[in-house]
Parts: C-alpha cells; structure tokens; sequence
C-alpha cells in the first residue's frame, strides 16, 4: 500500500492510532486514494469514510477457548484482512486499532470514547474476539455514531445482549459468523450514512417538479434528516448544457455503446439516438460539475422532448457506470437507489408493478433499466432500442433479464424519509408484451409473502394516495432484506416487510 496516502503518512497513521492496551494492529491501513468502485466514472467529491475499528478481547478468557491471544489473533488474521479491504473499497479510511482487554466493565471503552470523537470518525467497526464484552459493547454504542459489531463464532454470548442495544435506539448492526468476509458487508454497509450525509442530487425540472412522499420532496427535510443536498436545475437551464455538448462526442457514444452492442433497433432514428446520447453528456456534465453520482428528472411532460429526447438511454448508461438515474422525478427512488449504491455498488431497477395474482408474481415493467443489474464491472445484458412506450416518442431501452432465471431479486421503497419498505422474490421469467406495458418485463415469484398478500398490504398503509408514491418501487438483483434492515438501523429508519407489516 502507499505510504503516503491523502496527505497522511503511514507513520501518522501509527502515531495516531496506539492500542490502550499498548498494541498496534494495523499494519498499513492509510486511507486510499483509489477512487471508490461504487462510484466509477461520476466524479463523486466526497471524501473516505472514516471508521474506527476497536477490538474486545481478553487473553486467555473461556471463550473461545483458555489459551486464545486476541493479539496473535489480529496479527494473524484481522490486520491483513482489514489491510487488502481498504484498496478493495477504495473509499473508507480505517482507524484507530485499539485492543480492550479490561472488558468486564465500561471503563476502558469510556475512555475511548474522547478519542474516537477527536479522531473524527464517521462510524465503529467492533470485533468481538473473546467471552465478557457487553459493558464495552453497550459504552461504544452510546457514542451515537453508527456502529457494526464483527462477532467470531465461540467469541462468548454478549451476542444476547445486542437486540436490547439495537431496540434502545442505537445505530448498531451485527454479525455472528465464522465467514470472515462478513466484515466487508459490514463496513460498505457503514459507508453510507456517511456518504448520504455528504451526498447531491441533481434535479433537473421546474420547483416543484419532485414526485413522490411530500417528505422526500421537500429538499429541505431530506438535508436535515440525511445531510443530502438537492440541486435543482430547470429545463432551460438542461437545455443549455445540451447544447454545449460536441456532436462527434454524442456519435461516438451512439455508435460505440448503444448502436453497434443493440440486438435490435425498432422504431428510433439514428439521429434520436444521438440525441439521447447528448442528453446522457448534459447529464453527466452536471454531475461531475456538482460532484454529485445520482440524478432525476421530470421527463413525462416536463421537457422539450424536441431538443432532448427522452434520458431513458442517459439513464440507463448512468446506471451502469455507476451512479443513479431516476426517472419522473421520483424521490422516493431515487434516495433509495443512492442508499443501496453505497452499500453495495449496484443498480436499481425503477419499475411499475403489475400484479399477476393467479400465479403468486408481479411483473415489474418500466422504459429504463440497466443493462449491468451487477455492477459496473459486469457483463451487460442483452437490450433492444425501441420508442418510449406511453407516447410512442424518443428512444428507450428493453433489456432482457432471461438470462436470470431464477436469481433473486429483492424490491424497496424508501417513504417519507422515515421507512424502508421492503419485499423478495425470484425471476421467473421475461414476459414479450410488445404491444402493452413499459419495455423492459421481467417476472418474479413472491418469496417474502404472497403476491395477494402483497396487494392486500401493499405500501404498509405509509404511503400517501397519489399514483406514483403508491406505485414505484426499486428492484435490485439479489435478496437483500437484512441489508436494507441493517440501512434502516443505521439511519434511524423503520423498517417493514411489504405484505406481512402495516402500520
């Protein structure tokens, strides 16, 4: 690794970081100045998050067992396992490295506490090692600072003690697990309130275009309970980034990334295309100008279609470089694709559900997706280019996700700034309904309910009445309930299962 990282040298990082008990574990773990893989190409500003890692552990205590070292343990396997995460991240700064062993009480996590406030940490990482860790648990907790607990398999049961920790309002998520690679769920998880705190999204439409919860349309209540600023920018403003854009740049991107890779081009020109492929620029434009990886737009009746196209391709691309793009200027969306983008660098999928009662499915159908539902390091999916379907104009996107039979999907609401609804299911097929229904189809079966009750309980009466904020959700590629419920502990939201939860 560097040695000499943002500004900070290795031996500052040491100096700064001495064990109480007198250890230094960490053998390098300078912040990276690599840009962070779940950003990619957006030019986010933010700057690392900063976690401070504590260990608990006694020598020799029951548990595990009477000759375990916490120190031989860390030397061994934690300090090179945390050294290979922070360059894999690419956007966290790892500090701290203390060692408690007086873990019978509160006193040596108390006076931790000042350090790790003077140190300036965004959040904790505590690896629990050894049996009489509750005290220090309960202590670190109390900072306010969001928190993950590492648990070993046989580290001792103070894992019973932290549901009363978590329900006492703490910001703690845990994991008990003989998988050391839990630790990295756990820190991209840690990431994000940090990362949403310093967080912009550009909104381009008239004030007062934003859809969606009226929290989650009021910038104002989105700074104060996230940090995350809200940029507006009207059409006329769009339009004259528009034009600044170099034609040859608009072509090259057609051709290179949407015509030549297309399985097909059905109704739009070339020269919609291109247009498209402007708008993504004017887009990205922004962006990077404002440092920011996630935007929206009113697109449905809000913009010269004349002069811009449709952003559905824009949005697409953005999506697969990796940051956001959400359309109909949809907030709720678009907060939560930001939140999932932190914690695990993958796409959301904006989608209309329709319900398929008789066979247990909702088919979730829009005229944008991703063709990289993985990532931006992932193979792309197989697309065709056709018209937007509700008035026959522009250029959009149908991507087939047949290829992805069977995977899981989980769908996600974020509501009034306050709740996290969440539900399951498996792709079970790609509808082909050409002549009805937004482009991109895709089938999935009902896992953590069913689809009647689903529609029975659909928005966990949280949800206001018009269309859209009843309508919307997100589907992201993989089951990730335990990740949006550990979102939610981290950000002080309530979390609900969709369909089996009502408020």
């Amino acid at each position: 690794m560097c040695e000499l990282c943002n500004g900070i040298s290795r031996r500052t990082f040491m100096g700064a970081s001495g064990a109480i008990s007198g250890g230094l574990f960490f053998t390098g773990l300078a912040s990276s100045a690599g840009a962070s893989p779940v950003l990619n190409d957006q030019q986010d500003h933010q700057p690392p998050v900063r976690i401070y890692v504590v260990y608990l552990g006694m020598d020799h205590a029951g548990w595990p067992k009477p000759d375990f070292e916490p120190k031989t343990e860390i030397q061994q396997v934690f300090s090179p396992y945390l050294d290979a995460l922070v360059p894999k991240l690419g956007d966290v700064e790892l500090i701290g490295g203390d060692l408690l062993t007086n873990t019978m009480g509160a006193e040596e996590a108390n006076s931790l506490l000042p350090k790790i406030k003077d140190q300036q940490a965004d959040a904790i990482l505590c690896i629990h090692l050894t049996f009489g860790t509750a005290a220090p648990l309960a202590a670190l907790a109390s900072t306010g600072l969001p928190m993950a607990i590492y648990s070993q398999l046989f580290s001792g049961h103070q894992w019973i003690y932290v549901p009363a920790i978590q329900r006492s309002g703490a910001k703690v998520i845990f994991s008990a697990s003989g998988d050391i690679n839990d630790v990295e769920r756990l820190v991209s998880l840690l990431r994000v309130p940090a990362k949403m705190r310093t967080g912009k999204i550009i909104m381009i439409g008239n004030p007062g275009c934003a859809a969606g919860t009226a929290a989650a349309c009021d910038y104002a209540s989105v700074k104060e309970k996230f940090g995350t600023e809200v940029i507006q920018i009207t059409p006329q403003e769009f339009v004259a980034v528009h034009q600044t854009i170099s034609e040859d740049d608009a072509v090259a991107e057609a051709e290179e990334y949407w015509i030549s890779k297309a399985r097909e081009i059905r109704e739009p020109s070339r020269e919609e295309i291109i247009k498209s492929c402007k708008t993504y620029f004017a887009m990205k434009k922004l962006m990077r100008e404002h440092g920011s990886c996630a935007i929206a737009m009113k697109c449905l009746g809000g913009i010269p279609i004349d002069i811009l196209g449709y952003p559905c391709l824009g949005f697409s691309r953005i999506l697969d470089d990796g940051g956001v793009g959400a359309c109909e200027a949809d907030m709720d969306s678009t907060l939560t694709m930001l939140m999932f983008l932190y914690a695990t660098g993958r796409p959301g999928f904006i989608t209309d559900p329709v319900m398929d009662l008789p066979n247990n499915a909702v088919i979730h159908a829009h005229c944008v997706s991703a063709t990289k539902m993985d990532g931006p390091q992932s193979e792309r999916l197989p697309f065709i280019i056709r018209k937007h379907l509700e008035d026959y104009k522009g250029a959009s996107v149908k991507v087939f996700m047949d290829r992805d039979i069977n995977r899981e999907v989980t769908c996600c609401k974020l509501a009034n700034n306050d709740t996290i609804l969440v539900s399951t299911g498996v792709i079970r097929g790609v509808p082909d309904f050409d002549d009805r229904g937004c482009r991109t189809q895709v089938i999935t079966e009902i896992t953590s309910t069913t689809a009647l009750e689903l529609f029975d309980k659909w928005g966990g009466n949280v949800l206001g009445n018009d269309m859209m904020t009843l309508l919307h959700r997100v589907l992201f590629y993989g089951n990730h309930l335990e990740t949006f419920r550990d979102i939610a502990r981290l950000m002080n939201l309530k979390f609900m299962v969709e369909g089996k939860d009502w408020a």
